[in-house]
């Protein structure tokens, strides 16, 4: 009895947070039209599995597939992705942690001016495919069963993060807009950003970039069980790039946002992102702007076996 007691009343809103934190958790790709969204690092139930569709736009003077984040003063750059991929939730040495990979493939076109020479690009194609882990360090256990996801409390956390993206998307050696990077790059700790090494066949040019660090901060409340919302925030700190030897500027700007999620059904959510730079005024100073559209599938074989009970109870 007390089993069936506690199946039903875990039944509903550990799976509406497993499918949030599937869909705004791991899958954040590392480019500049990616925003960390808000309950992004939220824990749930560890076994589940989702599938992910996002789609995100942006445009402004710099290249939104290049996580270096390169400003071309007066330049107009746009950017359309489509990102898919893979994530599981699991227990890593008792704590909580998702593993996922993605894939992006999209469309970038716009003219920019690099040491001096202007070029007018565009690329299609995919990106370089990313690999993600995130584990639990500070915070409750993992949650193993229902009884833990009908347990948990949320509370101060400490995450570490790993990214690793795998550089085999398409690239160009002649063009400065490009899908791929034509180098290792990744993220640490979320928020440092770093590139492995130069790019010695940046439109016949050798591009390289100190560490990037940024910050999020995130405003949220649930508006009602399946809907909730959030005003964001952006530090880009660092990030010089220089192109033989030429140095840019550092990166010193804010963007403020808004996300909002939807939980569709207990195996769909919806969540809808957007950001701009606000302090941009300056020809040297990064100027983007960006949506995210999310929509993810996600299963757990505790759920759905306890759905079946409570169907044959």
């Amino acid at each position: 009895m007390f089993e069936k007691t506690i199946i039903r009343r875990s039944l509903g809103r550990p799976w509406l947070v497993l499918a949030s934190i599937i869909a705004l958790g791991v899958l954040v790709p590392l480019t500049t039209v990616a925003q960390v969204p808000a309950r992004m690092y939220w824990k749930t139930l560890a076994g589940g599995n989702a599938v992910p569709l996002i789609v995100t736009g942006a445009s402004g003077n710099t290249n939104p597939f290049d996580p270096a984040l390169i400003v071309a003063p007066g330049g107009n750059v746009s950017a359309t992705t489509a990102l898919v991929g893979y994530v599981r939730t699991l227990s890593l040495f008792g704590r909580g942690a998702t593993l996922g990979i993605l894939e992006m493939v999209g469309h970038v076109s716009g003219e920019v001016d690099v040491a001096g020479q202007s070029y007018s690009e565009s690329a299609r194609g995919f990106g370089d495919p990313t690999v993600e882990l995130c584990v639990n360090l500070i915070g409750p256990p993992a949650q193993i069963n229902l009884v833990d996801a009908f347990r948990y409390e949320p509370g101060f956390s400490l995450d570490l993060i790993a990214d690793l993206a795998i550089p085999i998307g398409e690239y160009d050696t002649s063009r400065t807009l490009n899908l791929g990077q034509n180098r290792w790059y990744g993220r640490l700790g979320a928020p440092i950003v770093w590139q492995i090494g130069d790019n010695d066949e940046y439109a016949g040019k050798t591009l390289s970039t100190d560490p990037l660090f940024q910050l999020d901060v995130h405003l949220t409340r649930d508006v009602t069980e399946r809907l909730w919302g959030a005003l964001d925030g952006v530090w880009y700190k660092g990030g010089k790039a220089s192109v033989d030897g030429v140095e840019g500027d550092e990166l010193d700007n804010l963007a403020v946002g808004f996300t909002v999620g939807y939980h569709i059904n207990d195996n769909l959510n919806l969540s809808v992102g957007y950001k701009s730079t606000v302090n941009d005024s300056d020809p040297g100073a990064l100027q983007m702007d960006g949506f995210m559209i999310s929509l993810v599938a996600g299963w757990h074989p505790i759920i759905e076996g306890a759905r079946r009970l409570k169907g044959e109870d």
